[in-house]
């Protein structure tokens, strides 16, 4: 961000705001906030709040009913969701699963949901994360992985879980990483199968 306004000739003062200071930096940020006309909170990456920091200045703003405007920018999870070609009319937004205590419970929950379900991965967790999906949610569930969102070196890789397993561990992934899980369409044929041949028995 310094980069961005030296860059642009503008001249602002620019504190640091993120996961390992954001507790301590709370109560003074809202001062400046208070003493200074317009203040912004700046991501490089991503939106603000949306798994990243920015929650507890949103909520502490508004407790304090200060103006507060958001401006849209490249939250990844939209794009990732829109490219994966997978059911987005109703879909659940998990963020980063538990690094360790609760990790499988949180996805025998997500296993039973009948939406699309969009989780957040980073590159040394990716293997064990898809294996984990193989595990709870069934191998043939279709899954999209795409990483570097609006970046330079953006992909998505489409496919079953199995198919995305190999293309993992087929090379070493780098940057943010999206999973789009599919856990409608899977559910809805099994649940149909039985059915089937009879479905349309009555009809003329």
């Amino acid at each position: 961000t310094k980069k961005l306004l030296n860059h642009l000739e503008i001249q602002k003062t620019v504190h640091p705001f993120h996961a390992h200071n954001e507790h301590k930096s709370l109560s003074n940020a809202i001062d400046k906030i208070k003493t200074n006309s317009i203040t912004v909170l700046v991501s490089d990456a991503g939106t603000p709040g949306i798994s990243d920091p920015g929650y507890l200045l949103a909520k502490a703003v508004s407790d304090e009913n200060l103006e507060m405007q958001c401006l849209p920018g490249a939250t990844a999870f939209v794009p990732a969701l829109v490219v994966s070609g997978l059911p987005n009319n109703e879909f659940l937004f998990a963020g980063f699963l538990p690094q360790k205590k609760g990790r499988q419970t949180k996805l025998k929950q997500l296993a039973e949901e009948k939406k699309t379900i969009i989780l957040y991965e980073s590159p040394h967790k990716i293997n064990t994360t898809l294996e984990q999906i193989k595990e709870f949610f069934g191998e043939y569930t279709k899954v999209s992985l795409s990483r570097e969102i609006s970046k330079k070196f953006e992909e998505t890789k489409r496919g079953t879980v199995n198919e995305l397993i190999d293309f993992s561990k087929s090379k070493t992934l780098k940057g943010e990483i999206v999973l789009i899980i599919n856990n409608v369409e899977q559910k809805s044929d099994d649940e149909e199968k039985p059915l089937s041949k009879n479905k349309y028995k009555n009809v003329e």
